[in-house]
């Protein structure tokens, strides 16, 4: 039994005997496209994280017989392919509900607190000039009593609304697909959300329905002073038009996921102008270390599985 792991920098530093167990076990730090064919034609186990396998790799491995997606979505997997060639794909769910979570919290919190602008002032010396014993440059915000919509109301929408609550805050959600219905909070339109909320966070995966969710017109309508996170995927906002809103509007953002990853250069976001209104985080919310390892353990879990049910 060959197992290969495509790329393991996604994934950190780990025991890699996790999977050694299961037979002859190489990993690669990355894989391009050009190197995906030599590094998997023996293998008969493939654990992928972003590296793409489409139909023309897919069509000469004839030893495939599971792949493994270190990850939620499997967009970077031909499921059509595979399914009528009977490979098996697994991923894994579930996993990041509370980090992703927490890290919401984080950035709202940051921005709330504007705690980037003040731990540079101290770092950078500013406080030991001060004439009087702290410095207000910014106003900071209470968390207590503010509305926060969520967008998007899955298992990581519900873990954010239960953080939120237990800071005094009001929640409400929209869903994206209208499917979801819940007693426990309000429900609200998607324009409604954006004129009502204090702080706005997006939990909603990337679909011909959210591509675009958040653009010009609907940045128009945020309150003055609204703090807008995205913890879903890029391209939900339009981040043109963002960085556009940011130069004019009064509001705040923070993200850990962008359309492209890793970031282009010279993005829009990164203008000087408009860094004391941004935080953006490099797409981490996922990997905080118990949640990782949790990731790598049902990974495994999966090749265990399916050697059971098939060996």
């Amino acid at each position: 039994m060959q197992l290969v792991l495509l790329d393991k920098m996604t994934l950190g530093d780990f025991d890699e005997t996790l999977f050694a167990q299961f037979g002859e076990f190489k990993s690669y730090q990355t894989t391009d496209s050009t190197q995906v064919l030599e590094r998997t034609k023996d293998a008969d186990i493939i654990i992928t994280n972003k590296v793409v396998l489409d139909s023309k790799i897919l069509s000469s491995l004839p030893k495939l017989k599971l792949i493994c997606v270190s990850a939620t979505g499997t967009n970077n997997i031909d499921m059509e392919y595979a399914k009528a060639h009977n490979i098996a794909v697994k991923n894994v769910a579930g996993y990041s509900t509370h980090s992703v979570a927490q890290h919401t919290l984080m950035l709202a919190l940051s921005l709330l607190g504007r705690l980037p602008y003040y731990s540079q002032y101290v770092q950078q010396g500013q406080w030991c000039k001060s004439e009087i014993f702290c410095h207000l440059t910014y106003d900071l915000q209470d968390l207590y009593g503010k509305q926060w919509g969520i967008i998007g109301y899955g298992s990581i929408g519900k873990q954010v609304c239960h953080l939120a609550k237990a800071f005094g805050a009001e929640v409400s959600y929209h869903s994206t697909s209208g499917n979801n219905t819940q007693n426990d909070i309000p429900h609200k339109s998607l324009d409604e959300i954006l004129k009502t909320s204090d702080i706005i966070s997006i939990h909603a995966p990337l679909n011909n329905t959210t591509q675009n969710l958040i653009a010009k017109e609907q940045l128009q309508m945020l309150k003055k002073g609204a703090i807008l996170l995205n913890l879903g995927r890029g391209g939900i906002v339009n981040e043109k038009d963002l960085a556009q809103a940011l130069q004019i509007q009064d509001f705040l953002f923070g993200t850990d996921v962008l359309e492209k990853e890793p970031m282009i250069a010279n993005h829009p976001l990164l203008d000087s102008k408009i860094a004391h209104k941004v935080i953006i985080t490099p797409h981490i919310a996922w990997a905080y270390k118990d949640t990782k390892d949790r990731l790598l353990q049902m990974v495994a879990e999966n090749i265990k599985q399916f050697l059971n049910a098939n060996m």
